[in-house]
């Protein structure tokens, strides 16, 4: 038993060892056929891999402005004019509708909605302010250029803290993290709040202030009017599965508790705008990478084909000496697949290589208000891809020069 597994291992190994020495034996001619193969799974990996670094920074970029996937929005206005009293209704009610289905990220956002009365040192002006719950930073991937972002803690200071745009911490002289800035907001009640960090701030055009605060913080301090405040916006964070039937539930109940209410309830986030993006990325690169590998798979054929013919006295020889016609074949075909294969471990590694370094690049390349959170790891898929398609192409592109050499004569062969 032990010989029989011993010849069963011995003959796998030693086609192999062969088909590697006829491809060291014709090396020029088979580097030179291989080059096709090299770039196309290079491209294919590399192009990959890069799509995957693009595809994280436009998803940050979405979920900073939309929300995570799934992130659904409800609201709900009185038909009529909103009064303090509906507004605070409303807001119980929609709290208790996310309570009812145990979302556990959520939290009220008014955007841009409240103008704010901020003195600044060349004069007061009015501002817009974003009021939100601390949550919104999960929920939303927001990462502050300098400093930090709104949080639970916040809730708990001796004034209101802030988040601030470019424009507003310029007026301001700056931004220190050692040295936090202060500034008094309010007209009749004004009141001390502390920059706590710098991100731009949505319903700003850059030019002008703009500034994110609790919305815990705008009622203890008295920053919203409440005869001019409508009700705010509850966000939530849920599966992306359970997005829409959570969205018609919500509606329904919403529109249940609140008679004579108009209720909005709506996914905002980009997921399945993105999942269509993939997509089309993932069927474009293989798209031209199949193309590149098939022209490549011309080249190591045509090499396939003249090496054939030039051995094919060897080949007549090794038969008459009791090759059998599948060794034959396995010996020719191996040689194709030994080279393709080392082509695309060479291409693979060369793309890891070289990408290696572009996360880093690619981080230091992106506008100071478009920080990369989380920077995606060289995709091992598109390695093994890689490495698959160049065997599958050297198998291929080696069936007809091994079909050729099984059919010789061997008389024929000999007297070639």
């Amino acid at each position: 038993m032990r010989g029989a597994a011993g010849r069963w291992l011995l003959g796998p190994v030693a086609a192999v060892t062969e088909a590697w020495s006829e491809v060291r034996v014709h090396r020029t001619r088979v580097v030179l056929s291989l080059v096709g193969v090299f770039l196309a799974v290079f491209a294919m990996t590399s192009i990959t891999a890069v799509g995957g670094m693009g595809r994280q920074v436009a998803l940050e970029s979405s979920e900073r402005a939309s929300g995570r996937s799934a992130t659904l929005q409800l609201s709900a206005y009185p038909n009529g004019a909103s009064t303090p009293q509906s507004t605070e209704l409303t807001s119980r009610v929609l709290r208790e509708a996310a309570d009812r289905h145990e979302v556990a990220w959520r939290g009220f956002v008014t955007q841009g909605g409240s103008q704010v009365t901020v003195r600044f040192p060349t004069g007061a002006q009015l501002v817009s302010f974003s009021y939100v719950d601390p949550g919104y930073g999960t929920m939303h991937r927001a990462v502050a250029e300098q400093g930090r972002f709104l949080d639970a803690g916040d809730e708990q200071a001796f004034s209101p803290r802030l988040v601030v745009n470019r424009a507003f911490a310029d007026l301001l002289g700056g931004f220190d993290e050692r040295t936090p800035r202060t500034v008094v907001l309010g007209g009749d009640r004004p009141v001390t709040a502390t920059v706590v960090g710098v991100m731009e701030v949505p319903y700003s055009d850059g030019t002008t202030p703009g500034a994110y605060a609790l919305n815990s913080a705008a009622q203890a301090w008295g920053l919203v009017d409440p005869s001019t405040s409508g009700p705010p916006t509850l966000e939530l964070w849920v599966p992306d599965a359970d997005a829409e039937a959570l969205s018609s539930a919500l509606q329904a109940e919403v529109q249940a508790a609140l008679p004579g209410y108009s209720i909005s309830a709506w996914r905002s986030d980009d997921g399945e705008a993105l999942e269509v993006v993939d997509l089309v990325l993932a069927y474009g690169v293989r798209g031209v990478g199949i193309f590149a590998l098939v022209l490549g798979g011309i080249g190591v054929l045509n090499v396939g084909l003249v090496t054939v013919r030039q051995r094919i006295r060897e080949i007549g020889v090794r038969r008459s000496f009791g090759a059998t016609g599948g060794r034959v074949f396995f010996a020719v075909l191996l040689e194709s697949v030994a080279a393709t294969f080392v082509a695309g471990a060479l291409a693979v590694a060369l793309s890891v290589a070289l990408l290696s370094y572009v996360p880093d690049l690619l981080v230091a390349l992106l506008p100071a208000g478009v920080p990369l959170q989380d920077v995606p790891p060289f995709p091992v898929s598109a390695a093994v891809e890689g490495l698959v398609a160049a065997t599958a192409v050297g198998a291929l592109a080696g069936v007809v020069p091994a079909t050729m050499a099984v059919r010789a004569k061997v008389i024929d062969a000999i007297r070639y």
